[in-house]
């Protein structure tokens, strides 16, 4: 599943216009979903750290350390094994296991790759009308008043079955996204820490290919 971790971390900021919502979707999940959004939109900046567990049929699971910041339509995503760096319109993708990086532009890259969704598409995903949604749980998590919220993609050829996102409805911020593969496969992005309002340098969301020696440069941008 091509870069699950983004689309994972796709309820996370905003900066996406108005789409129009499904009219099957529920009203209750959509009151939510605002509220939350008007929250993460007040924000300047924002940045979080996360486990993401990853379960695939008949391997063994794997947990990685995560942590996402964004500045506007900047951001920088790092994984164990990977990492994002964009500014706006240069996308780096750091392969660490084979010390590479790929050069794309931003508009390139996400015309080219339709699983990739970028920090700026976060938390508008229920504008979309590629999903239906609903509020299926209010209860409690080891003492939090928690709510969720299902998604459903309407094409039948998607490779999601369902996401469900986990809502601290107390402190109005998410607390966990889980990504239901039809493959049988599990991906699932635990918040461990939200910092809002963070200074940033606009060096932060560039890749400086100097401090990794040996490195293997594959630009991929069209003229």
């Amino acid at each position: 599943m091509k870069n699950i971790f983004v689309l994972l971390l796709a309820f996370l900021f905003v900066n996406n216009s108005f789409a129009q919502v499904s009219e099957t979707s529920d009203p209750a999940a959509k009151a939510i979903l605002e509220k939350l959004r008007n929250k993460y939109e007040a924000f300047k900046t924002v940045e979080a750290d996360f486990n993401l567990t990853i379960e695939i049929p008949e391997e063994e699971e794997e947990i990685q350390t995560g942590n996402l910041a964004q500045d506007g339509d900047k951001y920088r995503l790092q994984l164990n094994n990977q990492a994002i760096y964009s500014d706006g319109k240069t996308l780096w993708l750091y392969l660490k296991s084979n010390n590479e990086v790929q050069i794309n532009n931003v508009e390139d890259f996400e015309e080219e790759d339709e699983d990739f969704l970028s920090p700026k598409d976060l938390l508008r995903i229920y504008e979309q009308e590629d999903f239906i949604y609903g509020l299926t749980n209010e209860g409690y998590e080891k003492g939090i008043a928690i709510q969720q919220i299902e998604f459903k993609p309407i094409d039948k050829d998607s490779e999601y079955a369902k996401m469900r996102l986990t809502i601290d409805k107390k402190k109005n911020q998410i607390m966990r996204i889980k990504a239901f593969a039809v493959d049988g496969a599990r991906y699932t992005m635990d918040v461990t820490k939200f910092k809002p309002n963070l200074a940033y340098k606009s060096t932060d969301f560039i890749f400086n290919a100097k401090k990794y020696p040996g490195i293997h440069v594959e630009d991929l941008r069209i003229d």
